[in-house]
């Protein structure tokens, strides 16, 4: 950990990753459908990064969008891809899953922790649809996970700061609670501050337009809900260096 903190950029393209890195990230979260809150990127997507940055790149497993209650089926996909983001040199992996009632699926998550030995693994924001998050970080504690990624069971880490100060008191550095969740130059300082973290996790986006000199406004590739078909979200290095200096001049 770099100048007393650490910040994690979340990524999902090449572009992306490489400009966090030269922003001064200090780790990458790699997935795919920022849009759905991350999926599992590809292999190749992990290849071709890890061919272009140094900084450690932890994966996401994320078999789909939506809730974190998982089948069967989905766990043998989850352990599968966990395989192979290993054969690819994963630096660490991020994964999460809950049982009907709102508790950590503890059995569920021992087997892919299993599968994910020896790396380390943060609990992503299942965390914040959790029913009891005191209860939820001592399972966690005892599970032998490496941190927890939350915005404090609320809309944003701002909003969700209380109870984000409350985990870091009560994990007395046990686990690493990493606020994520709507972080940006505005809010930083008092995030940090506020909770007494020592790493935060942000995407730091900016969209820019697409190079596309031929263009049918009639066609959309997403569903409704789609982002305008040519724009293009990537990690943003300025706003990711901004960040950086924030951190550095509060922590």
């Amino acid at each position: 950990m770099l100048d007393g903190f650490l910040m994690e950029t979340c990524v999902d393209s090449v572009e992306s990753a490489i400009n966090a890195e030269r922003g001064g990230a200090g780790r990458i979260e790699l997935c795919c459908n920022l849009l759905e809150g991350g999926t599992t990127p590809s292999t190749g997507l992990l290849q071709v990064v890890k061919e272009n940055v140094k900084i450690p790149v932890y994966v996401m497993i994320r078999p789909r969008g939506g809730d974190f209650l998982y089948s069967d089926c989905e766990l043998e996909v989850m352990k599968r891809d966990i395989e192979q983001m290993k054969n690819h040199e994963a630096d660490g992996l991020v994964f999460g899953a809950l049982t009907e009632d709102g508790h950590v699926d503890s059995e569920l998550c021992m087997e892919l922790l299993a599968a994910s030995r020896p790396l380390p693994v943060t609990f992503h924001r299942a965390f914040d649809m959790v029913h009891d998050p005191v209860v939820a970080l001592e399972t966690l504690v005892s599970l032998g996970f490496e941190r927890i990624l939350t915005s404090g069971c609320d809309s944003s880490a701002l909003e969700g700061l209380p109870v984000i100060k409350r985990l870091v008191e009560q994990a007395k550095g046990r686990i690493i609670i990493m606020p994520g969740g709507g972080i940006t130059e505005r809010n930083l300082q008092r995030i940090l501050e506020g909770s007494g973290v020592q790493e935060f996790h942000c995407s730091a986006r900016s969209s820019r337009d697409s190079t596309m000199k031929y263009r049918n406004p009639n066609v959309s590739m997403g569903g409704s809900l789609s982002v305008p078909e040519y724009a293009i979200k990537v990690a943003d290095g300025t706003k990711v260096r901004t960040l950086n200096a924030i951190a550095k001049n509060t922590l």
